[in-house]
């Protein structure tokens, strides 16, 4: 069993937070739900998401992966000191990590993109180029320890990479 952060925010794109979060679940991995402040975060499409922790309280030595839901909370994540410490140290300890749609913003202001295979919405495709990522526009791509996908259309593509990366980590 594996531990699992899935950081999100307002405006998650809902999809992007249930999808991984039941996935996860049923690998029986153990899943925390991470945001700025420990409250309930309401999702673009309607839900409202319990949230286990907030940031301020967690340690990257305690996962082995952090997942970030897409949407636009993101955006808000992003400009979080405590957010990008943690996910800059998920990829010094060559932790998993993986984004899709939009949460690849978060891999661009951690400074963790450069020379890396990534893919994301095509909205953002340029902020990972001005970061130095090698902008795929494939549905999925994996370069190491990161896995980023285009929207959700890409998740079932994605977690057969995420599953075969977790194999390797237990």
């Amino acid at each position: 069993m594996l531990k699992v952060a899935i950081l999100i925010e307002d405006m998650v794109e809902d999809v992007e937070f249930l999808y991984p979060y039941y996935r996860f679940l049923e690998e029986k991995h153990d899943v925390d739900v991470i945001s700025q402040t420990k409250k309930s975060i309401k999702g673009k499409k309607g839900g409202v998401f319990k949230t286990d922790l907030s940031i301020s309280d967690v340690k990257s030595s305690t996962y082995d992966i952090v997942f970030i839901s897409g949407g636009y909370g993101p955006d808000k994540l992003r400009a979080n000191k405590d957010v990008l410490d943690f996910v800059q140290k998920m990829h010094q300890s060559e932790k998993l990590i993986a984004a899709i749609c939009h949460g690849p913003w978060v891999l661009v202001s951690a400074q963790i993109c450069k020379d890396k295979n990534m893919t994301s919405f095509p909205s953002i495709q340029d902020d990972l180029k001005n970061a130095g990522a090698n902008y795929t526009n494939k549905p999925v791509s994996v370069d190491k320890n990161i896995i980023t996908a285009m929207d959700p259309s890409a998740m079932p593509e994605m977690f057969q990479e995420i599953i075969k990366a977790c194999k390797s980590l237990s």
